[in-house]
């Protein structure tokens, strides 16, 4: 990869032709099209004497180039990784489509430039900019400190961005801070980084990243640990929510740390371990992944609030109910349906699941013509879909509604 010899050896290219057609397909929604040219690139790169000239690429960049170390070092030390390089243009690849961050020739930018700033804060209330570290590494995040905190135990709600955002960019688009504002709650945002991965996607879909102790998990668990000791946080109420790649990590979140987080909100996400590595993170977004096994310690079912639009074509919506799946871990649980329309909006289906004294312990939000966005969410920030429902407002009262039975 470029960050890996001298800065002054390095050039552009045009990504290969087998990623800008996949993109195409992809940008188009003609998935499987997009599968098939991947897989037909990966074939001709993996056969026998095949001389590649993409294979000194690293992953691509905004633009729709790459990166490419022309020297001999490079190639040695991704030979001594055990693989070519270019698997990590694809790995590039997927981490920007699968937000849509793409942008091919002739494309105009789909996201604003610019830093989105979330809405006007009371005066009493604080916005801090922060960082952790710990044995995984460092990540920033913010910390929204309502105007009504004045020491007492208060809900944590610790919230996931998805690829290319940032934390400011996620406060102003889902307004989260507005609402716990309203319910007296702090909210923290962790950032991922482009260091750790190009288009700031949560790694998801690394076995690695998906671990209790190790990795992303123990840095955003990190955060939420930092802030229960510098806070009154009440241990009982502290959730973790996110978006798409952050949606993913939520669940990542709950499947590792049942005794820390009382309940999570999944938006547009997918269930843990529905991918261990980046081809079958591909398949997983396009079919739907099957959710594993927990690997957690959990010994009761993980409340669980799931949003997924039913025309979203980066994320397939069967990961919606493999989310819930994961979530129900097998137990026996009523379920009640109830459809609803906004008001100018989309009309959706709302699936409770219960125990057996009628408490709802996960619901599914399927929301027609809806693509991959957050819901009832603000145009100041980016993939929202203000045509609701308000996925803020729900998931705020969902976490409220299951306070932790034993932290």
């Amino acid at each position: 990869m470029a960050s890996q010899v001298p800065k002054a050896q390095t050039m552009k290219h045009v990504l290969p032709n087998g990623l800008l057609e996949a993109a195409r397909l992809t940008k188009s929604g003609r998935l499987t099209e997009a599968t098939a040219a991947i897989q037909r690139m990966l074939a001709r790169q993996a056969a026998p004497g095949d001389a590649n000239p993409q294979a000194r690429h690293g992953p691509p960049t905004i633009d729709g180039t790459v990166e490419a170390a022309e020297t001999e070092p490079a190639r040695a030390h991704a030979q001594d990784r055990g693989r070519s390089p270019f698997p990590e243009a694809l790995r590039g690849f997927l981490e920007q489509i699968g937000q849509g961050g793409l942008q091919l020739p002739g494309d105009r930018a789909v996201h604003p430039t610019g830093v989105p700033q979330p809405a006007a804060m009371p005066d009493d209330a604080k916005f801090l900019a922060l960082t952790f570290s710990n044995q995984a590494g460092s990540r920033p995040y913010k910390l929204y400190v309502p105007s009504g905190y004045h020491g007492q135990p208060v809900p944590l709600v610790v919230m996931l961005h998805g690829c290319t955002q940032s934390p400011d960019d996620f406060a102003a688009g889902t307004r989260m801070n507005e609402a716990a504002e309203q319910r007296t709650c702090l909210v923290a945002y962790p950032g991922q980084t482009s260091s750790a991965n190009m288009q700031k996607c949560w790694n998801w879909f690394n076995e690695a990243d998906q671990q209790r102790d190790v990795g992303e998990p123990s840095l955003i668990a990190g955060i939420t640990r930092e802030v229960m000791r510098n806070y009154a946080v009440d241990p009982r109420r502290v959730y973790v929510a996110g978006l798409s790649a952050g949606g993913a990590a939520a669940a990542v979140l709950g499947d590792a740390y049942p005794d820390l987080y009382a309940a999570i909100g999944v938006h547009s996400g997918l269930a843990c371990g529905a991918a261990r590595d980046m081809p079958s993170a591909f398949t997983a977004m396009q079919r739907g992944g099957a959710p594993q096994q927990t690997r957690g310690a959990r010994s009761r079912v993980v409340p669980a609030i799931v949003f997924h639009g039913d025309r979203d074509t980066t994320v397939n919506p069967r990961n919606g109910d493999a989310v819930v799946e994961q979530s129900a871990q097998g137990a026996a649980l009523g379920v009640s349906t109830e459809d609803g329309q906004v008001v100018g909006g989309h009309a959706y289906r709302r699936i409770r699941r219960m125990d057996a004294a009628g408490k709802t312990l996960i619901e599914l939000w399927v929301v027609h013509g809806a693509a991959h966005a957050w819901f009832g969410g603000s145009s100041a920030g980016t993939y929202t879909d203000p045509r609701g429902p308000d996925a803020t407002t729900e998931t705020l009262r969902f976490f409220l509604e299951h306070p932790h039975p034993a932290p």
